[in-house]
């Protein structure tokens, strides 16, 4: 398996947790749609770095990669990056509250639909990101 074969996986992947996002929002599971919106940007984010030859690493927010490794994005791609980096930051942010609470913080209390309606956007964002990283950085070809 190459670089670019996992990148499109974790593409897939992250393509198919979209609908997901969708169906727990109408179903009023906003914290769970702030939960999976963050395994989705980090699986978009790590497939671009794959994509463009960079190794990921193995933590949750991989924004500030992105704003190191400017350079292996095309010039196209660069002024997403920092919206990139901010929507992961967010999310990085959200990830244990949404999922797990506190004894003070009931996720299902904490999130409401407008959580759930940014979250889903920011997932459309960083998704329409890697569609435009698949056809400006070909496998294989310089930028």
């Amino acid at each position: 398996m190459t670089a670019n074969e996992l990148a499109a996986a974790y593409f897939d992947k992250a393509r198919a947790r979209i609908r997901v996002l969708e169906l727990l929002a109408e179903l009023g599971a906003h914290s769970d749609v702030v939960r999976e919106a963050q395994e989705l940007v980090e699986l978009a984010l790590k497939g671009m770095l794959r994509w463009v030859g960079i190794d990921p690493p193995k933590w949750h927010d991989v924004g500030p990669v992105l704003l190191e490794q400017e350079d292996m994005f095309s010039a196209a791609l660069r002024p997403s990056l920092p919206r990139l980096a901010a929507i992961s930051l967010r999310l990085r942010k959200e990830r244990e509250t949404a999922f797990y609470g506190d004894i003070d913080l009931i996720p299902t209390q904490l999130y409401g639909p407008e959580d759930s309606q940014r979250a889903i956007a920011e997932a459309r964002f960083v998704l329409d990101c890697v569609g435009q990283l698949e056809r400006l950085h070909r496998p294989g070809a310089g930028d």
